[in-house]
């Protein structure tokens, strides 16, 4: 028997998401395990008057290619994908892999050099209409030490909320944040300081993710100093570092350690010449997300922590710093900690103070 709340989800990223409209070309990029997810919004785009197309990611051939692939491949493997991207309106990624660490056995290098060659493609979906979203899968649900049935209901719950009432209540912290110069963070391990003076605060109210809730900044490239450390496990391609520690000065990340895979971090970190640079300043918003599930998509929102992302700024946001990697490193910041902004503290333990 079919949910219904696939259903919902499916109206929910393409009316508000997305807002497709007649005629409009949609692309659906997803894993082949959303199937279900897949054909309620193909239907739901079909039914407005918009043509959609799908682009199945199989893992193991991902896998596989990014072994293999000569450099050549790599170089032209835009000029396929391009031609399909260049001509959507908008663009919908689904993220429902069978395995969360299929990627774990592939070097750093390949990694990288994959990346670097698949930077273009998703800068032509970035200058589109798009939105990412997972889908409830055995691996998203192991990962997260749930059930199916637990995960299905976690992430429903968390993406099927009111994001117009998400929104509005997103203007007070915008406004406090975007009258602000100096930002400092104080936590366990951690002080750091940052410049956003002159930059604008982005709300995520549904746009972009589903589900949403944060508000985020390009800090000033080379403003950022001190130290941090991450509680939460910090994960790329299936790798997790834990204990992550990364010390800044004048913006560049100068030393960065891990109790597990420090030689992965830094081979990550110097992808590129941005690749040490902070590109966002992330505020989680969604208070009805409560516990870290090794999913970003989901713990980057969790209200009461922050999250740094090294690499690339996004475009729209003020930030000038330039990488093919953005990773998103989450700060908890609600059992120790403090932000203040131009030596004024504005939120102690999770709760902003301000109204």
């Amino acid at each position: 028997m079919r949910d219904e709340r696939l259903s919902k989800l499916a109206d929910v990223l393409a009316d508000h998401s997305l807002e497709i409209k007649p005629g409009e070309n949609v692309i659906i990029r997803s894993h082949y395990q959303a199937k279900p997810l897949i054909d309620a919004f193909y239907t739901k785009v079909t039914h407005v008057g918009a043509n959609a197309f799908v682009h199945v990611i199989m893992d193991d051939h991902k896998k596989h290619y990014m072994e293999n692939a000569s450099e050549a491949q790599l170089e032209s493997m835009n000029d396929s994908y391009g031609s399909i991207y260049d001509r959507a309106d908008a663009v919908l990624c689904i993220e429902a892999p069978e395995n969360v660490k299929y990627l774990a056995g592939v070097s750093p290098e390949r990694i990288v050099a994959y990346n670097k060659a698949l930077a273009p493609v998703l800068r032509t979906i970035t200058d589109k209409r798009w939105v990412l979203t997972n889908y409830p899968t055995h691996a998203f649900a192991q990962e997260a030490d749930m059930s199916l049935e637990e995960y299905e209901d976690f992430l429903f719950d968390a993406a099927l909320v009111d994001y117009k009432k998400m929104d509005m209540e997103m203007n007070r912290v915008l406004e406090r944040f975007d009258s602000a110069s100096k930002v400092r963070i104080i936590g366990r391990d951690t002080d750091l300081t940052f410049d956003i003076q002159g930059r604008s605060g982005t709300k995520c109210s549904g746009q972009n993710n589903i589900p949403d809730g944060e508000v985020y900044y390009a800090p000033i490239t080379n403003s950022v100093n001190g130290h941090i450390y991450y509680e939460f496990p910090v994960i790329r391609y299936g790798n997790q570092v834990d204990a992550a520690r990364l010390e800044f000065k004048e913006g560049r990340v100068v030393s960065a350690k891990a109790d597990k895979n420090e030689t992965f971090l830094n081979k990550i970190l110097d992808t590129d010449a941005g690749a040490r640079y902070l590109g966002e300043f992330g505020i989680g918003m969604n208070y009805g997300i409560t516990r870290f599930i090794k999913n970003i998509l989901f713990d980057e929102k969790i209200g009461g922590t922050i999250h740094l992302a090294v690499g690339n700024a996004y475009e729209g946001s003020g930030g000038d710093n330039r990488s093919s990697i953005h990773w998103d490193m989450i700060k908890e910041l609600r059992d120790c900690g403090e932000i203040y902004l131009d030596d004024i503290l504005v939120q102690k333990n999770g709760v902003f103070l301000f109204e």
